[in-house]
């Protein structure tokens, strides 16, 4: 039997990188190989919410997103990967929620202020569509009838905003027959964000990234560039490879937030870390040859998600057939939810004609 159903998704950008991986992919692959029934979407109706001047590379970004997918072992037999805008019950169902939240209740969304802000958008100039990107994420989730939602921390409050929005669905139409939606339940991921070569946020836009397609002299190139321990200057100088949370600045952030590499290390080298760490503490590691060992470990370590992703490239009318049955898999889920949808509602199911 399975465990629970699972959907997560990801915005179309492109080609992924380790972020990507470390936050959600792997965690993807792990549930599926655990037994979870898995339904992965390709958001790019939420691309548009921040993206809708340009969509050139819509596509294009899809396709390349959906080859890292597979690489990194998604298996279409096991489990569902299909596009948001081809499932067209996403668009109904997020217009009726839409019927059952507040504008208020939706600009107290952690993640909508912080976008405000990262993005340095007009609070009164920010659009209808992006204001109500978390109700479509809730019809995202509900549509399938999700048991659980694989997100990090900062996802937590789009989960809780999904279950108000199902038990109110519940309460309200509901009375007299089963509930139709589950309340999903959160599920962290196992790992904390990855930062980038330069110590800050990861983003492919800064070029702080390393992807999972690179090739290992691309992996040992980016490497070179890893922020270390700036008082280790000298190969034989003791370094700090962990933060120091003793030093704060006046946002409480620690003045030393440790060495990439190391972060690295602990992620992708666990059996090795806690030795490097001693040896760069009492002098005996020095930068050039860690970064180099490092690049080592990594390019090794993403040899068979390259190749896999090789594989599946090669034959790009693969791609596009298991992109179209994951999609007519995922209609078929929808289109049962809504038929619930309508006749709790008091619609009109799909199969039946307006008298």
């Amino acid at each position: 039997m399975k465990k629970g159903r699972i959907l997560s998704g990801m915005r179309p950008t492109g080609r992924l990188h380790l972020g990507n991986y470390v936050g959600a992919l792997e965690n993807w692959v792990r549930l599926q190989q655990e037994g979870w029934e898995n339904f992965h979407m390709v958001a790019d109706w939420h691309m548009l919410t921040t993206g809708h001047e340009d969509t050139s590379r819509l596509q294009s970004d899809i396709y390349e997103m959906v080859l890292d997918w597979l690489g990194a072992g998604l298996d279409p037999q096991r489990t569902v990967i299909f596009v948001q805008s081809a499932v067209k019950q996403h668009a109904e169902l997020h217009l009726l929620f839409s019927m059952l939240v507040s504008k208020a209740r939706l600009e107290r969304v952690p993640t909508l202020k912080e976008q405000i802000r990262d993005l340095h958008l007009d609070e009164q100039t920010i659009s209808y569509g992006h204001l109500g990107y978390s109700v479509l994420q809730a019809a995202d989730i509900l549509l399938y009838k999700a048991t659980h939602v694989p997100v990090g921390e900062d996802q937590v409050p789009h989960v809780e905003l999904t279950r108000e929005i199902a038990r109110r669905f519940n309460h309200l139409y509901c009375q007299d027959r089963p509930p139709v939606f589950p309340e999903p339940e959160v599920q962290l991921t196992h790992f904390p964000r990855l930062r980038g070569l330069d110590g800050n946020r990861m983003s492919k836009s800064v070029g702080n990234t390393i992807l999972l397609s690179d090739s290992p002299e691309e992996i040992a190139a980016r490497v070179k560039q890893a922020y270390t321990d700036p008082k280790k200057i000298r190969a034989k100088d003791p370094g700090r490879p962990e933060a120091d949370l003793s030093e704060l600045d006046a946002e409480g952030r620690p003045l030393h937030a440790g060495c990439v590499v190391f972060e690295y290390h602990r992620k992708f080298n666990s059996a090795g870390a806690a030795e490097v760490a001693r040896l760069c503490r009492v002098g005996e590691l020095a930068c050039v040859p860690d970064k180099s060992q490092l690049a080592r470990l990594l390019a090794d370590g993403l040899t068979p998600l390259r190749e896999r992703r090789a594989r599946y490239a090669a034959d790009p009318d693969q791609v596009r057939d298991i992109v179209a049955d994951g999609n007519r898999r995922a209609r078929a889920v929808a289109e049962a939810t809504m038929d619930e949808v309508r006749a709790a509602m008091g619609l009109k199911s799909s199969t039946e004609l307006v008298k």
